[in-house]
């Protein structure tokens, strides 16, 4: 059968980059002989590149400003080196599996990040990470450039002989400061993340990092590099503490952390446009004023304020001759439209109402200060936790949702927005997705992306039950949701129109609001499903074609090929997948018909007859799958006479 066979790979964004190249200096075009093979292969002329791209005639390295490091060089290599893994789904750990529009990936952010390629290239309207601290401990992100993953985990001793994860908790802390490697293996663990990251961004995309004093100048200058020093958007101080340092050892205390804000593109952000944060207040309505909950301001001119002077006349009869905002007209169309309170029963001085419902309109730009008051503290954060999760310092220093509110906001993630959290922790990006989608009715997913690191067997965490922080992020992530459901439907409850309520009456009132999202999709990075057989045919002995009559892994089940199909194809990890039987035959569909995927064997032409009346957009077998070689030869023929527009494929 002549259908095309998917690749199931990651891309190889050296061989993409390199015909990019091609296109643009066909001139700059040689060939290299492979130091092992012999092999004659095309190659790029660097020398002449760099002769193509200045004006200056190049005799050898020129001086630069740039960030440098030892091994830069591997780092972006093995950026665009392609895997073979892929991502196996487990519905036991999920919530809401078959509808939810979110994904908890668990695995290594870096391979997660290979494998979100194709799917969510350029579709993330916001990134944010808070990557682990350069502190010289708990450095876990230990990517060995000179020989493969799975090697390394061999000899680094994180693997069994039975294939088991273990872990060897002095491995990975060998980032120490008296380590002459000590920014440079933080940089080389960063740089191919962010650069992979770049690529799913939106045009107006947007990333936030979180990092500590010991890496926020890199971190800019890194970002200066991938994304562009035109858009650095700013560098926000965040006052994570809501107390003042006690450390007497410190000449100055922190009380701050950095977050960094780059655009993918300036121009195309300003475009979409940039969001506000909301302005706050404490908010009431105690006067049962119908324009809704209100706060209020002085209108007493403060000293560092400019107004007018005239005269006021307060409810007791008194005149009140002072300095006073704005003009008396103003104030006079203020009174009549019961826009100015008398507090303390009517004793102290007038006061101007402002609305809850018109300051979030308004809102207001953001600055580079963001106060503890107004965007959380650590101290919060971890109340929040322990409240949901009923143990104390589960997970050390999460990050609190108001902060997430705030880089959500003015990143301008609106409506079905996708938000990615690459270092997911604790998952408050999560949670702050969620309780935003409860408060303004919005769509915005969110993917979550987590290394399965061990708690340490002293820890509370451990001590609860959670043996990875994973586990911690993926729990949490459950029970926020339910109280951001079950907050939701009491509101939805109280607000709900009554029968016979005359300011709502049936005709006026629309469709209710659906509820949050809740659910979440886990899908665990594993190898590919396929045994190597699948990818190097030409080396398979006669002996071992015998033995690879199927070529996949044992153990791999259906759903495991679906989302590897998934995954090659570029759709969509989130869309709906229903199952049925069609004349006995297990059959995945994927958005309704957009694909159709059916990887039981003893496939025949009845089956294949009933499916392509089906019409899928794409459609997929196993190899192994036909009841004959007569049916393998016929089962394009049968589409084209029944759904010519189908696009087949086989594993």
């Amino acid at each position: 059968m002549p259908t095309n066979k998917l690749d199931l790979q990651t891309p190889d964004f050296v061989a993409s980059n390199a015909a990019r190249l091609v296109e643009l200096f066909p001139n700059c075009v040689t060939e290299s002989r492979h130091p092992q093979t012999g092999e004659i292969k095309r190659a790029i002329d660097f020398d002449l590149l760099r002769q193509e791209l200045s004006h200056d005639i190049v005799e050898g390295p020129q001086e630069r400003y740039r960030l440098d490091w030892p091994g830069k060089r591997e780092a972006l290599a093995l950026a665009n080196a392609p895997i073979r893994k892929t991502l196996r789904p487990c519905k036991d750990e999920s919530v809401d599996f078959d509808n939810t529009q979110n994904l908890y990936i668990e695995g290594d952010n870096l391979d997660a990040l290979k494998l979100l390629q194709e799917t969510y290239l350029g579709k993330v309207k916001m990134i944010y990470i808070d990557p682990p601290y350069n502190t010289g401990n708990d450095f876990i992100y230990d990517d060995n450039f000179s020989i493969s993953r799975e090697e390394y985990e061999d000899l680094a001793q994180i693997r069994d002989e039975q294939g088991n994860a273990i872990f060897d908790e002095e491995k990975w802390k060998q980032n120490s400061s008296t380590n002459g490697r000590f920014h440079s293996e933080w940089l080389s663990m960063m740089y191919p993340r962010l650069k992979l990251a770049r690529n799913l961004l939106r045009e107006d995309g947007v990333i936030c990092i979180s990092v500590d004093d010991n890496e926020q100048v890199n971190v800019r200058r890194l970002c200066d590099e991938i994304f562009g020093g035109t858009n650095f958007e700013g560098h926000i101080h965040w006052r994570r503490r809501h107390n003042q340092p006690n450390d007497p050892t410190k000449m100055i205390g922190l009380v701050t952390e950095h977050i960094v804000v780059f655009s993918k593109n300036k121009d195309a952000l300003k475009k979409s446009g940039v969001g506000k944060i909301a302005l706050t207040g404490d908010f009431s309505n105690p006067d049962n004023d119908p324009r809704g909950p209100w706060a209020s301001k002085p209108w007493k001119v403060g000293s560092d304020q400019s107004g007018s002077r005239y005269v006021i006349l307060h409810p007791s009869g008194e005149e009140l001759d002072d300095e006073w905002m704005g003009d008396e007209n103003t104030y006079k169309q203020l009174v009549a439209d019961n826009r100015i309170v008398w507090p303390k029963r009517g004793s102290g001085t007038p006061r101007k109402k402002y609305f809850q419902s018109e300051r979030e309109e308004e809102g207001q730009c953001a600055t580079n200060w963001w106060p503890h008051d107004v965007f959380g503290h650590n101290q919060g954060a971890n109340d929040e936790m322990t409240s949901l999760m009923g143990t104390k310092n589960i997970f050390s220093n999460p990050k609190p949702r108001e902060l997430l509110n705030g880089l959500i906001s003015i990143s301008n993630a609106k409506q079905d927005s996708i938000i990615l959290d690459f270092f997911s922790g604790s998952a408050t990006t999560a949670h702050a997705v969620m309780q935003l989608n409860a408060e303004d009715g919005g769509k915005r997913r969110h993917i979550m992306v987590q290394i399965p690191e061990r708690c340490d067997e002293k820890s509370e965490a451990f001590k609860a039950g959670y043996k990875t922080i994973a586990e911690i992020g993926k729990e949490r992530i459950r029970r926020a949701g339910k109280k951001v459901l079950a907050e939701w439907q009491a509101k939805q409850a109280k607000e709900k129109p009554k029968q016979g309520d005359l300011l709502n009456p049936p005709s006026t009132i629309s469709d209710p609001p659906s509820a949050p999202d809740i659910g979440f999709r886990v899908l665990k990075i594993d190898s590919s499903n396929m045994a190597d057989v699948y990818y190097q045919p030409d080396e398979l002995t006669q002996d071992g074609l015998m033995l690879q009559v199927d070529n996949l892994k044992p153990g791999r089940k259906p759903e495991d090929l679906l989302f590897q199909v998934l995954l090659d194809w570029g759709v969509d990890l989130a869309l709906p997948i229903t199952e049925e039987k069609i004349l006995k035959r297990r059959v995945f569909f994927v958005a309704e018909n957009a694909l159709a995927a059916c990887f039981d064997t003893g496939l025949d032409e009845h089956f294949v007859k009933e499916l392509a009346k089906r019409q899928p957009l794409r459609a997929v077998f196993r190899d192994s799958g036909y009841a004959s070689d007569a049916v393998k030869i016929n089962f394009e023929q049968i589409f084209k006479a029944l759904s010519p527009h189908t696009e087949l494929k086989t594993l």
